[in-house]
């Protein structure tokens, strides 16, 4: 690990003034990506400003129809929220299965949106239920936020300060880890909500995505049967060591129909 100048603002105004005096400064949430990074020599930031002492960013609240969680919330703690549980089942649940207990412990709800690793669970949530991301500067649609692997709608210096989930009527999220790091194969994040039915598949992709031929679908019958026989192109989707294209593009199918079917309990 290199060196570098280590802050812990009280205040998003001086985490703003720090990053932006800084030569090449990062913000640092949960650190669960930009800890190991520094660890291998992969990135040499002159300034790490860390977000952790914003009392603004930490917290979850639930009033007129929505979740609102503070950008800082640990994974652990929205697993574990009773208010979460009852509003929005299928968020805990979420939140609950991410990696393991360090990284539930560690990882940060806004450090992992803005990340976008095509192997995170939380981007499918925020797709899947259309929230809003409020940053320092404004507000960003989920349908805006997410651009591709690793790119979001952030600009330079833009902080996010929490999540606003409006509470569907119901929603399922079910996944397909990796065995040995747990980080999501293929998700699916089915929700139907005020605006109609969503379907966010992540991990399948190099960027979380909505599924409109399935939306289409389980907007005229909600039921699992109602996506028998949709396709999903295997040019989209991603293709390693860990699955093939074709595999994955699969395993969409496999997946949304349980997501749908946690949706229905």
């Amino acid at each position: 690990m290199y060196a570098f100048n280590y802050h812990r603002p009280a205040s998003l105004a001086d985490a703003a003034k720090l990053l932006g005096s800084a030569t090449d400064g990062k913000f640092l949430a949960g650190g669960q990506t930009l800890l190991p990074t520094l660890k291998q020599r992969l990135a040499s930031p002159s300034d790490l400003v860390d977000l952790n002492g914003i009392a603004e960013l930490n917290g979850i609240t639930v009033s007129g129809g929505s979740v609102t969680i503070g950008a800082t919330t640990r994974h652990a703690a929205v697993a574990a929220s009773a208010e979460v549980k009852k509003a929005i089942p299928a968020l805990a649940k979420l939140a609950g299965g991410i990696g393991d207990p360090q990284v539930r412990n560690m990882g940060t709800i806004g450090g992992s949106l803005a990340n976008n690793d095509p192997a995170a669970d939380y981007p499918g949530a925020v797709l899947g239920l259309g929230a809003t991301i409020h940053t320092s500067k404004r507000k960003i649609a989920a349908d805006d936020f997410f651009t591709g692997m690793f790119e979001t709608a952030l600009e330079e210096g833009e902080i996010i300060t929490k999540v606003e989930f409006p509470i569907p009527k119901r929603a399922g999220y079910v996944k397909f880890p990796n065995p040995a790091s747990r980080y999501v194969m293929v998700g699916a994040f089915v929700a139907e909500t005020a605006n109609g039915v969503r379907v966010a598949i992540n991990g399948a992709g190099p960027c979380v995505f909505r599924h409109k031929e399935m939306e289409a679908a389980l907007s005229k019958s909600f039921s699992a049967d109602a996506l028998k026989g949709i396709k999903t192109d295997p040019g989209s989707m991603n293709n390693d060591i860990h699955a093939s294209s074709e595999y994955r593009a699969h395993l969409v199918g496999v997946i949304a129909k349980r997501a749908v079917q946690a949706a229905l309990g």
